[in-house]
């Protein structure tokens, strides 16, 4: 049995299962063969790239909330180019299709970024990242962007309690598939400096509020597939996304 996780157009997405890691969560497909079966995913979602490297946030990184923790990394990564010279060999050899997060920053940079990895063979697709607090316009802008750059299905991860305002922008950009959602931005008192911290939230109670904008989001639109991601800390946690 295969899915297909995009829709249909320009080489949709087929996987063997739907249920695959969220990006930031295992690496850049280098990382976890010896822990978890790879083969039993259905792709792999790399961390997050940008065009040009990020370094580490500096200070407190994670602070621990009562059904989580909040988490502020800066999204370290060497860049599109280097890592795709980095891990090239490990995306061609994986056993399941290679997803690449794309942060969306600048509409130049993001078909730049796009340009790239359409000409990488071993990249089956490519998920942009959209930013909190992104516009309707910005995100059509955006999609747009990347949608007509290149042929490898785009997938779109919106943000989580944007979802609702940018969803229809990205659908009709042409999205291939929305991601429903980034982890929610938080701000949280660091007990050790005292200090207050600002991150993204993540724990089990990201997942109700996260099923809930999947819901809602599959009953507005119909013609693009949605993906859920957030919270997922069971079988049963991700049978109710599927669900």
């Amino acid at each position: 049995m295969t899915f297909q996780i995009t829709r249909s157009g320009k080489n949709p997405l087929m996987l063997s299962t739907p249920v695959m890691p969220a990006a930031g969560t295992i690496g850049f497909g280098d990382c976890y063969h010896d822990l978890i079966n790879i083969e039993r995913l259905g792709a792999i979602v790399t961390n997050p790239l940008t065009l040009e490297g990020w370094s580490p946030a500096r200070g407190v990184r994670v602070v621990p909330l009562d059904a989580g923790m909040l988490m502020h990394t800066g999204l370290p990564n060497p860049g599109l180019k280097l890592a795709a010279r980095q891990y090239y060999q490990s995306w061609a050899t994986s056993p399941v299709p290679v997803i690449v997060h794309l942060v969306a920053t600048h509409p130049a940079d993001l078909a730049r970024g796009m340009e790239i990895l359409d000409a990488i063979d071993a990249v089956a697709a490519v998920e942009i990242g959209l930013d909190d607090d992104i516009t309707w316009d910005e995100t059509e802008t955006l999609v747009r962007a990347a949608a007509d750059q290149s042929e490898k299905p785009v997938l779109v991860r919106l943000p989580l309690l944007d979802a609702y305002e940018v969803a229809g922008a990205a659908a009709g950009a042409g999205a291939d598939a929305l991601v429903v959602a980034a982890p929610p931005r938080g701000t949280a008192r660091d007990p050790h400096s005292g200090r207050l911290v600002s991150g993204r939230i993540y724990g089990p109670l990201v997942k109700p509020m996260t099923l809930h904008i999947v819901e809602v989001l599959a009953k507005r639109i119909d013609d693009v597939p949605i993906i859920g991601a957030g919270g997922i800390h069971s079988m049963d946690d991700a049978r109710d996304y599927i669900e």
